[in-house]
């Protein structure tokens, strides 16, 4: 059974999607740990409840990125992991890092890449008054939300719509996409190759692959 460790920084709850899938059987794989660099972070306690092993890293200990990122390395390697999952991990990795993960990194993004990367991605859409937002699942490179981008869903942005409606919509797609990506990922149909993601051996489009949203029928 593959063997998954999550990255997180806050409450957790695209985490909690993970650990929902893998009780259920939806992902063929064990969560072997969680770390967070936050120590009151609520994905943890999610991980706990789970009965998963948590590691809380405080930044304050290591003297610059590098450091911290190579004890952080170091504790991962630990639990020997096939997949690294960034779960609202707030944190820019070291290339080093990225380095050494490569190909079995992989993050979930609150916009349609490649518009918005970085933060308050909610708002920037309403200032700009797109009609329509996402979320995207990308392979994780030196590039800050910037590696190939593998899966996206959308969400119609409404003419009511607050930083706060937008966020929780597009968290029932960020829940349905990233067990989906990571699935794919352990039946090794996922690979990155020459910094191209490949799906059953065929690159991936720029945007990823799309699935029609369930906000966007209905």
């Amino acid at each position: 059974m593959k063997r998954i460790v999550v990255l997180i920084s806050g409450s957790g709850s695209n985490l909690q999607a993970i650990i929902d899938a893998c009780q259920l059987g939806r992902l063929k794989a064990e969560i072997v740990a969680v770390f967070s660099n936050k120590a009151e972070a609520f994905g943890l306690q999610r991980a706990r409840q789970a009965d998963i092993p948590t590691e809380y890293l405080a930044v304050g200990e290591y003297i610059g990125r590098e450091a911290f990122d190579q004890a952080l390395m170091d504790k991962i390697d630990d639990y020997r992991p096939d997949i690294i999952v960034l779960a609202g991990y707030m944190r820019i990795l070291s290339a080093s890092f990225v380095a050494h993960y490569l190909g079995r990194l992989v993050n979930i993004h609150p916009s349609l890449l490649p518009k918005y990367p970085g933060l308050h991605t909610h708002r920037r859409v309403l200032e700009n008054k797109d009609r329509q937002h996402g979320a995207s699942v990308h392979f994780v490179t030196e590039q800050l939300d910037g590696g190939p981008v593998i899966l996206q869903a959308a969400i119609p942005v409404l003419s009511t719509d607050s930083e706060q409606d937008l966020a929780k919509r597009l968290l029932i797609e960020e829940h349905r996409i990233y067990p989906m990506v990571i699935q794919w990922l352990i039946e090794g149909r996922l690979t990155l190759i020459n910094h191209q993601a490949c799906l059953d051996g065929h690159p991936l489009p720029q945007s990823g692959a799309s699935l029609p949203s369930p906000s966007l029928l209905g």
